[in-house]
């Protein structure tokens, strides 16, 4: 008995002789994420509500442009993120110093006025998904509600209802998530959330299928949306939305550095992230493909801009619930992708000024399940976060415009966050010589990107000026 414990304080007293095993070479407590956590988090990020857009986003390109794009956009995110993934560590890639956000990557590499402007780009695109994920998930909500009233009572029957209460609700449950201290510790809700964009997507593909079975002829045409059907500016302003919307649905890099940063090693993080990127990239586009393409061919020009709340399907109804719940399920989880890195940010600079305060360092034991550690309640983490969570709340109550938004906010941080900074930091890591062929390389792939997040931004910006026309705040049931 004595030989054991002896043992067993000798274990102990390696156990701290030897920190490694416990912590990285941060300091940090041992990231334990891997490959499939990795990949889970990015499916969460990747295959959100924009793929519920993108069969009106190849109705208004065609079947030649429509899939061109969507294949053209799924290989620069895959090789731009193959740049960033090299910018978490400093010069090494397996023991450089880390760098724990993007911020941080942009900051240690490129430093200067593109610290700002990345901090810009940034948190306002990780404010606009959050908009919109709450935008797309009341009007999920509310389809399931007017579903039910067309099986009940007939279409058009009065079943318009608001989005109001719907957001209110969304907002309710995201407060109480937001408290989760930090990314590393919702893996689990990243995972019940790619499950879900599997199902909603799965049922989408398979209610297209079933649509094209049933007439028996592929809908649509080579150039999409004709001229006569819309007037020849309404096909220009639609025409560069769609870019927008497609770049919206391949919109994961803004979360990629933070993503990486709850990987083990060995093998090294870049390793990893780029594995877990061909694996999420791949799935993603293989749905999107289905999706899109099957969504148009079934329904045409008519193609709405949400494929399963704008009732271009109407049976079976419970299957249409079942898939709105799945998506309003997936994006209670793709909000939190989205905003822990805010939360950590808020965190980060309050405790940087204020080191003292008691507001910050002061926290609350609060019993969880029986078997449970009791959590740590944070008072400023709780009034941060349910502020941060209202005012999302508030202005997708006042811009309820899904199409738009989401338009908006993939131009905005397509060109800037995934192909802007991860070009000029890889440049600046590997020392690539100016005027070399690689180098003109880049810049002709960062340009031509600019270009379409310019026109997409344009054509966003037309589209919430013509629905702001006929719309009144908190009021309509848009």
């Amino acid at each position: 008995m004595a030989t054991n414990n002896n043992l067993s304080q000798r274990q102990a007293f390696d156990d701290i002789e030897d920190p490694s095993k416990f912590y990285d070479d941060d300091g940090r407590p041992k990231r334990t994420g891997t490959v499939w956590t990795a990949s889970s988090h990015i499916i969460t990020a990747v295959i959100g509500s924009g793929v519920l857009s993108l069969a009106w986003a190849v109705a208004q390109l065609g079947w030649i442009a429509g899939p061109s794009i969507m294949l053209l956009f799924s290989f620069v995110t895959l090789y731009t993120s193959s740049l960033l993934s090299d910018c978490y560590r400093l010069n090494d890639a397996v023991s450089g110093k880390r760098n724990y956000t993007y911020m941080d990557a942009v900051a240690s590499i490129l430093g200067g006025v593109n610290v700002r402007l990345c901090g810009i780009f940034q948190y306002l695109n990780l404010v606009g998904v959050a908009i919109g994920y709450t935008i797309a998930a009341s009007i999920s909500m509310k389809a399931i509600k007017r579903s039910n009233c067309f099986h009940e009572n007939g279409r058009g029957k009065g079943c318009n209802v608001s989005s109001n209460p719907y957001m209110i609700g969304f907002g309710v449950i995201e407060v109480f998530l937001s408290q989760i201290p930090d990314f590393d510790q919702i893996w689990w809700l990243s995972i019940v959330a790619a499950v879900m964009s599997f199902t909603y997507s799965t049922i989408g593909l398979s209610l297209g299928i079933a649509k094209v079975a049933e007439s028996g002829k592929i809908k649509g045409s080579l150039t999409g949306m004709s001229i006569g059907t819309v007037s020849e500016a309404h096909k220009i302003w639609r025409t560069f939305q769609a870019f927008g919307d497609i770049a919206f649905a391949y919109s994961y890099a803004v979360v990629l550095i933070e993503i990486q940063d709850t990987i083990r090693s060995p093998p090294s993080e870049a390793k990893s992230m780029k594995k877990a990127t061909k694996i999420s990239i791949a799935v993603t586009t293989t749905f999107y493909m289905l999706c899109g393409c099957m969504g148009y061919a079934a329904l045409g020009d008519h193609s709405p801009p949400n494929l399963l709340t704008d009732f271009a399907f109407f049976n079976p109804f419970w299957l249409l619930d079942a898939a709105n719940a799945a998506i309003a399920i997936h994006l209670v989880g793709a909000y939190q992708v989205f905003s822990q890195p805010i939360f950590a940010f808020i965190d980060k600079q309050a405790s940087q000024r204020f080191p003292r305060s008691q507001l910050l360092s002061r926290q609350f034991k609060v019993p969880f399940l029986p078997g449970f550690a009791p959590y740590n309640l944070s008072l400023f983490r709780l009034l941060s976060r349910t502020c941060f969570v209202v005012l999302t709340t508030v202005v997708s109550m006042l811009l309820p415009f899904f199409n738009d938004v989401v338009g908006i906010m993939g131009a905005l941080g397509f060109w800037p966050l995934t192909v802007y900074f991860p070009v000029e930091m890889y440049i600046r890591q590997t020392k690539i010589q100016k005027w070399s062929g690689r180098w003109v390389y880049l810049q002709i792939l960062s340009m031509a990107c600019l270009v379409v997040s310019v026109v997409a931004v344009v054509g966003s910006l037309a589209g919430v000026l013509l629905d702001l026309k006929k719309y009144k705040p908190f009021q309509s049931n848009y």
